[in-house]
This record gives structure tokens, C-alpha cells and sequence, in this order.
């Protein structure tokens, strides 16, 4: 990363990251350097999309995170998505709007920041659109994937009498973990493979928001939580004592876990929940036919629950 700015250019830039690359994986023909990639998906595999946004002052703060932080994110957060339907990441387009002073050296960095997840998760990044303006950084990432041999999971499949579990503890990703998720694509998969599940989703707005998702596309379902159940993240506790808000409110409402929300039949969660002694797995709540979210409080008061997650439009 020792180019100057503006020596480069941007197709000397397109240069380097042609150059820096992960190359081209099994289902990759072409990547960068022509006017599309080509792509060869599995015969008979389901392709997966997802895209998402992330905005300086919004998603991160370039200033302080510095791109490298902000390019994990960026690639880790769809990552997320498609372990949320338990499929196989493939290959990645990432445009960016940089900012001009500097543009090659957060373009550089960005890079430098997927390649980790890239590598790990054998995804290729195979071209995009780079930008430079006057205003902050703005990096979209699209990422294709694959549904395994058993389909992808949806949201919309959960049913009266199912049991909620969720892979890890929640709340407090303010404090940083939000620039670091850990796509949960392998536990995905294992759950899977070991158990038909009726229903899926990615923890990113908060566990009430998200498990909101899955009832209402399940047909106006409801849910009942259990809150000495909820598993809550020390970061959770820390922001609590700052800001005076109880850690449960944290954990439900946060967002930006990254964590799994399952939704399983009784029977297969006891045997998830017996079979993977190596994962984090916790069983959180049940799905009922009573439209509305829940919280069973100590001595079984339940009270509703309001939904509070991150909507990008409040």
C-alpha cells in the first residue's frame, strides 16, 4: 500500500486489486478485468443474492475504524445472509463511493480487510464499480451464493409449537463487535444438515426485530421469550452501566450480533441442543398461534414485547 494517490488512478488502482485478488475459485470463469464476471454455478444449485450498503457516519466511522475494520464488515455482513438461509458463499462485486482525498489508500485498505473472510470462506471477489467524490465513503457489496442439497431455509416456515434458538450471546455489539461479525455460515450449515429447520434468519437488527421478520412471514405467528433464557453478551452488561439501559433491553434490541435466530421443532431442538456440545446454541423462547412478541419474566409474568431494533428509516 505504499502507491501515492493519484499516481495510481483509477485503472491503475483496478490494477492492483485485479492483482491483489484471491483468485478465481472452481465456479469462477472469469473475474476481473472484463466488462462482466462469469460465474459457473453448481448444476441444479439454487442461486442465493444479497446486497447491502454501509455508510460512513451510519455503518462505521471511517476516522476512527480506519477502511481496513470497515472492508471485514462490509463483506462479513453479507456473509451473514447467506448463512441465514444455510448456504455457500461463492463470489462477491463491491462498489464503492471513496472519498477523493484519499482514495487509492481506502481502496487498498477496504481490500485488505475482506481478504481474511475471502480466504476463509472461499468467496472471489470478482469485479465491481469504484468511485471517488467529495463527500464519506459508501461501500455496497453483492454476494452470490449457493443453497446446499437440502434447499435453503427461509423465514417463513415456522409453526405453532416451535421452539426458538439463537447461537450466541446478544446485545452490546455498539461497543465493537459490530466491525467484526462472524458469519455463522458453518453452524448454519451443521444445523442443517442435522435437523429439518423450519425457519431462519440473521441476527443484524435485533432479536426482537428479527424473530418479527419470521412470524410475520410465517403467516402472523407469535412468540413468547424467556427472559432468564437470553443469553446476554458482557458487552451488553458494559453498555448497560453507561447508558442505564438493563442488559435484556440491550440483548433483545441491539442488533448487529450477527448471531443465528433458529426456529425448530420441539423434538429436534432437544436433540440439537444434546448434539452439538461444540457450538453455542440456546434455546430462547417457543412460537405460538397468538399473534404478538412475549416476554415471560421471573414467576411466568409475561408482558408484551414492542419490537425495538435498527429500522434504516426511523
Amino acid at each position: 500500500m505504499n502507491e501515492q494517490r493519484g499516481v495510481m488512478g483509477e485503472f491503475g488502482l483496478i490494477a492492483w486489486l485485479r492483482q491483489h485478488a484471491k483468485g478465481t475459485g472452481r465456479q469462477t470463469v472469469v473475474a476481473i478485468g472484463d466488462d462482466c464476471a462469469i460465474l459457473r454455478p453448481s448444476a441444479g444449485a439454487e442461486l442465493l443474492i444479497t446486497t447491502d450498503m454501509l455508510m460512513d457516519g451510519r455503518h462505521f466511522r471511517l476516522e476512527h475504524d480506519g477502511p481496513e475494520a470497515v472492508g471485514y464488515k462490509a463483506l462479513g455482513v453479507n456473509l451473514s445472509d447467506i448463512a441465514a438461509m444455510a448456504g455457500v458463499p461463492i463470489a462477491a462485486v463491491v462498489a464503492v463511493a471513496l472519498p477523493r482525498d484519499r482514495a487509492v489508500a481506502v481502496a487498498q485498505g477496504l481490500h485488505v480487510g475482506m481478504m481474511p473472510l475471502a480466504e476463509r470462506f472461499g468467496v472471489d471477489l470478482v469485479g465491481g464499480d469504484t468511485n471517488a467524490w467529495n463527500g464519506p465513503l459508501v461501500i455496497g457489496v453483492t454476494l452470490l451464493g449457493e443453497a446446499t442439497a437440502r434447499g435453503p431455509v427461509r423465514r417463513s416456515g415456522a409453526r405453532p409449537g416451535d421452539v426458538i434458538l439463537v447461537t450466541g450471546p446478544l446485545g452490546g455489539s455498539l461497543l465493537g463487535r459490530h466491525l467484526r461479525p462472524e458469519p455463522r455460515i458453518a453452524e448454519a450449515r451443521a444445523l442443517h444438515e442435522a435437523a429439518p429447520l423450519h425457519a431462519l434468519i440473521d441476527i443484524s437488527d435485533g432479536l426482537t426485530s428479527d424473530l418479527g421478520h419470521i412470524l410475520q412471514e410465517s403467516g402472523g405467528l407469535g412468540a413468547t421469550l424467556d427472559a432468564e433464557a437470553i443469553p446476554t453478551h458482557p458487552d451488553a452488561l458494559e453498555l448497560g452501566r453507561r447508558d442505564g439501559r438493563s442488559p435484556l433491553d440491550h440483548a433483545l434490541n441491539d442488533g448487529e450480533d450477527f448471531e443465528l435466530c433458529v426456529v425448530v421443532a420441539p423434538e429436534d431442538a432437544d436433540r440439537l441442543l444434546g448434539a452439538h456440545a461444540g457450538m453455542a446454541l440456546y434455546r430462547v423462547g417457543e412460537v405460538d398461534a397468538t399473534p404478538g412478541l412475549r416476554l415471560r419474566a421471573a414467576g411466568d409474568v409475561v408482558v408484551p414485547i414492542v419490537p425495538g431494533g435498527f429500522d434504516h428509516l426511523r
